[in-house]
């Protein structure tokens, strides 16, 4: 196998029309590539009916694209199509020069971007699970390794050695993330104990979800105009006067979004999964909008997240000249909001659509504790569930708020020997 150089910013880009003319993945790619920090100095396009076996794209366009790559002086070659490692290689022997699929590409993206440490640890176990389909053939080259005195014998070739040393790693990734995940499930779980519901922003990546983040719960999440700005999920608390949430911030996702990472990136997802409600932002000026919710669509459903409610979020509505408004169902019920993050229009109706959605799903009673309750009283207060309180010679009045079945667990309590939720009456 020849010897990859230094990766040379320079590339070309590869995208073809496998069956229907898909314009809008070919400037998507083009915007995945700048926002991996390549500069693209040439295209190649075509059209073909279906992949080809060797190189995918056909023996000529194989050679087209060599020849570009030579006239261009390009050093990196980024295809718009999952590839085989196979057809990798085939084309990297032909080409002379490093090839990289979307797949590829979009790992390299989120290495860039991961800051936390649990972020790091799953970028770089999807990056050992596609490496390990790619080490074939990779170390050829090389003569099998020879033991010393008392070892020798046919040994391990540097193929073997890599990929046991690839296994352990991977191991030892899946270890740790294991540990991570208990703890974030932790966090959750006190979450869903508490009588704070969660709400949690979806979308396709460059949406403008941590803007709105930024804007609904006054945080400083890191915002750009590219894709993929921010990976690693966070949450803030939002007080929507009568009412508060906690306010998630996820990874955005994209068409084609790569399985290994969908499978690393489970646990951070699970904050998707466990919300009690998700806000579907969309590019309102965007004019592949249908496409990105399919896609969208198509990832909560991979991660079992398809069947929580969702406020759909028209965002960048100054851009599309929308007005800034509430859109309701035949019940009345807020069922998609036009706003701007960017601009401020619109977010008191967004506060209010999801106000008014958790109205109708929490209980506001009355509740007796007696003096020897004081630890049921120390929940409901640490989970924000308390409004008012009053203060009798046999214990405390709670006026207590939040969904019932969340109120019920909190003030549980032994009656005769049994488990029983504690009587809520009318105002004392």
């Amino acid at each position: 196998m020849f010897e990859r150089p230094v990766i040379d910013p320079r590339c070309v880009l590869v995208s073809l029309d496998i069956g229907a003319r898909d314009a809008a993945s070919h400037a998507e790619f083009e915007e995945l590539a700048r926002s991996a920090g390549a500069e693209v100095v040439a295209r190649v396009g075509g059209h073909r009916a279906s992949p080809e076996p060797k190189y995918f794209v056909g023996t000529g366009k194989a050679e087209e694209i060599r020849a570009v790559v030579q006239e261009a002086g390009a050093g990196l070659v980024l295809v718009n199509h999952p590839l085989s490692p196979s057809q990798e290689r085939n084309l990297e022997a032909l080409i002379q020069c490093r090839v990289l699929d979307r797949t590829g590409l979009i790992l390299d993206i989120f290495a860039q971007r991961a800051r936390s440490f649990e972020g790091k640890l799953q970028v770089e176990l999807a990056q050992l699970r596609h490496l390990a389909t790619r080490l074939v053939r990779g170390w050829s080259h090389l003569e099998r390794q020879k033991g010393g005195i008392g070892l020798r014998g046919p040994g391990e070739t540097q193929l073997e050695s890599d990929r046991r040393l690839l296994r352990a790693r991977v191991d030892q990734l899946e270890r740790r993330l294991v540990r991570v995940g208990r703890q974030r499930a932790q966090g959750r779980a006190l979450r869903q104990r508490s009588a704070v519901p969660t709400v949690a922003l979806v979308g396709y990546t460059n949406a403008g979800k941590s803007t709105l983040f930024n804007a609904l719960a006054g945080a400083t999440a890191y915002a750009a105009d590219q894709l993929f700005a921010t990976l690693d999920p966070t949450a803030r608390q939002l007080d929507l006067g009568t009412l508060r949430v906690v306010l998630v911030d996820t990874v955005g996702f994209v068409r084609d979004l790569p399985h290994e990472l969908v499978a690393a990136f489970r646990a951070t997802l699970e904050e998707t999964r466990q919300a009690d409600l998700l806000l579907q932002v969309v590019d309102a000026s965007d004019p592949e909008a249908d496409l990105q919710q399919a896609a969208v669509a198509e990832v909560l459903a991979q991660i079992e997240a398809d069947e929580i409610p969702r406020l759909m979020v028209f965002n960048k509505i100054d851009l599309v000249d929308w007005p800034a408004e509430i859109r309701r169902d035949g019940m009345g019920d807020p069922v998609a909001v036009h706003l701007s993050a960017h601009t401020g229009a619109g977010l008191e109706e967004l506060r209010s659509a999801i106000q008014q959605y958790f109205q109708g799903r929490s209980a506001c009673q009355w509740l007796h504790l007696a003096h020897a309750e004081g630890g049921i009283r120390a929940r409901l207060y640490a989970a924000g569930a308390v409004r008012a309180e009053r203060i009798e010679d046999d214990g405390w009045w709670l006026q207590v708020e939040g969904p019932p079945d969340r109120l019920a667990e909190m003030i549980r309590k032994p009656v005769d020997g049994g488990l029983a939720v504690a009587p809520a009456t009318g105002h004392p």
